[in-house]
Order: C-alpha cells, then structure tokens, then sequence
C-alpha cells in the first residue's frame, strides 16, 4: 500500500500560500508508516515548531492499473474517506527554498491521519461534495469538491501513466484555504456531507 498525496490541488490553497496555481498535478508521496487509522490522537513531532491541518478528500483504489485512461479512470476507485494531511510548514519553507524535496515536511510518522470508508455510491453527485475541518469546535476550513482543479479521474490516470496503482492504494486529493498550525490539546473533526469521519485530538 502506498499513499500518493495532490498538491495545490485547490486555487485559494495555492494563493493562500503565495504558490502558483498549476497546470498539471502536483504529486508526493508518503509512507505506510505515516498513515494514522481508527482517530488515534497525532503527536506532534519534536523537529517542527509549525505543523499545519490539510483536511482532503481521499480515493481508496481498488484495483490495478497504469496508464489508465481519464475515460475508464471511475472504475478504479468505489470508496472514499477523509484524510488529514499534516505538513511541517517551517520544513516545507526552508526545503522550496533550496529547491529540495519535500518529504521530510510530508511523510514522516502519523502525518496521514485517515477515516473510515464509505461507498462512492453513497453521495449523487461526487463533484459537489461538502467537507469540512473543525478545530476545538470551530470551521477552520470548508470545501467542495467542486472547486478541485484536476478531477479524481484526470488524478489517477495522471498519476498512472508515471506510477502503477495497486488495489488499496490511498489518493488523497488536495486540501482547500484555511490550513493552520495545529497545537497539543486541538480536538479535530472531519465532517463530509455533516457526517463527522474524523474524531481526535493532538498530543
């Protein structure tokens, strides 16, 4: 299992960043030791005093495939989730800066926090869906799917022409404006379509 993350996926989380708003997928990866299941609180890491919440909507595949066609690209997902990218923002800074990669901001322990699945039949239209990151009982970031800049299905076919994709891989999708640092004693909810998916707090 592998998780592939989308960056700058959202115009106004790009803006809000004062990065350039792409014109094809931003892709990194994370590793399966990043991922954090079942609302398990997440531990502030001792090597960054500034990580930040990215609440994003994530694709379980369910299937093998490369260079998948945009067209086909629906049939290879049926699940999706709520996943929370956290990202050490003072780590990210200084690696854009040397033009580095981004991993160490990104991918170490516990930065993927994820929720249960639910079909994506379940939801009628995919394109138009609500979700929401709640910290200490406050909306800190809103979106709808149907701001993303590249789709789910131009995500895995991008992605697949570069990198297979192997039943139970993880997707997540990119995150919208409001991300912010997350502090020891935060509580986070997750809500898709006001149903609550995330549930934890930070430690």
């Amino acid at each position: 299992m592998k998780i592939i993350a989308i960056g700058r996926n959202y115009a106004e989380h790009a803006k809000e960043l004062n990065n350039p708003v792409p014109t094809v997928p931003v892709i990194f990866m994370k590793p399966d030791t990043a991922l954090l299941k079942d609302n398990k609180p997440f531990y502030l890491p001792e090597f960054s005093q500034d990580v930040h919440h990215e609440i994003e909507l994530v694709l379980k595949i369910s299937k093998e495939g490369k260079h998948i066609d945009e067209k086909f690209a629906a049939a290879y997902y049926d699940e999706v989730a709520l996943g929370i990218d956290f990202t050490a923002r003072d780590i990210q800074s200084k690696h854009k800066e040397k033009g580095l990669p981004w991993e160490l901001a990104k991918a170490f322990d516990g930065s993927a926090p994820v929720s249960n699945f639910v079909p994506k039949s379940k939801f009628q239209d995919l394109y138009n869906l609500n979700f929401r990151l709640n910290v200490n009982g406050e909306a800190r970031q809103i979106g709808n799917t149907k701001d993303l800049l590249f789709s789910f299905e131009r995500i895995i076919a991008f992605v697949s022409q570069y990198i297979t994709l192997k039943k139970g891989d993880l997707i997540y999708t990119g995150t919208p404006e409001g991300v912010a640092k997350v502090n020891i004693g935060d509580h986070l909810e997750g809500f898709l379509e006001d149903e609550q998916l995330l549930d934890f707090y930070v430690k």
